[in-house]
């Protein structure tokens, strides 16, 4: 005859012990679970040979980072750069005044170049009495490289003034330029254009990485030069 009071369950029995599958019977009182924890992971050891290597390579690998780093400055340096701040400006009136004064002809000189017209050199090459040429220089508008030279040497032949100017260019055609006719030469493995024109005494050549058209530009800008007064000055 019961009391009307549920059961209470055993002792011994657990109560709602769910199976967490977490592992074999740790050998716990019954009815009770025990979560397995990580031990946390301690230094890990290398052999004294394995360290060596290690920290042997590292001042190797920034030797090596700065030996790159120092050869990539060094081409920026040595790489020329197209910069007209950093180009050197001739002042070529000395020579000119020079060739004006020994030249057995009649001296023919730029005259009204756009400013974007940067002289770089000038060489006067010659004496009184014997073969006077002058080379003038100049770095274009277009970034290229053009030059007037002029002299009284022999123009034509194997070595002479005309084959050396424009690296024995090939013939290629003629241009009207300022109501002269210039013969034009080509030069395809140096990409040199050059314009010729031969006068009595006188041989004019422009020449360079230009194109023909900034070519005509100089030559059509050639005007004759005076001869320097030679009058005594009398004295008062």
């Amino acid at each position: 005859m019961t009391d009307g009071r549920e059961a209470s369950p055993a002792p011994d029995e657990p109560l709602n012990s769910p199976d967490t599958g977490d592992g074999p019977d740790t050998g716990d009182e019954p009815g009770t679970t025990t979560t397995a924890t990580k031990e946390p992971e301690g230094p890990v050891t290398v052999s004294a040979g394995t360290y060596k290597r290690l920290v042997s390579g590292v001042p190797s690998f920034i030797m090596a980072m700065l030996a790159c780093l120092a050869l990539v400055g060094l081409v920026v340096l040595i790489t020329p750069q197209r910069n007209e701040g950093a180009l050197p400006r001739a002042d070529y009136r000395g020579d000119l005044s020079g060739l004006t004064a020994i030249a057995p002809y009649q001296v023919q000189a730029p005259q009204g170049l756009a400013p974007q017209w940067y002289p770089t050199s000038t060489r006067l090459s010659g004496s009184s009495g014997g073969p006077v040429s002058w080379h003038l220089g100049f770095y274009t508008p277009a970034k290229e490289y053009a030059a007037l030279e002029e002299g009284n040497e022999t123009p034509d032949g194997p070595g002479h003034f005309v084959d050396r100017m424009t690296s024995q260019g090939h013939a290629d055609g003629t241009a009207q330029i300022a109501g002269a006719t210039w013969a034009r030469t080509f030069r395809p493995d140096k990409k040199q254009h050059s314009l010729v024109r031969r006068l009595p005494g006188l041989t004019l050549v422009v020449t360079g990485t230009a194109s023909y058209e900034e070519l005509a530009v100089l030559a059509g800008s050639l005007r004759p030069q005076p001869k320097p007064s030679t009058a005594a000055t009398p004295v008062g």
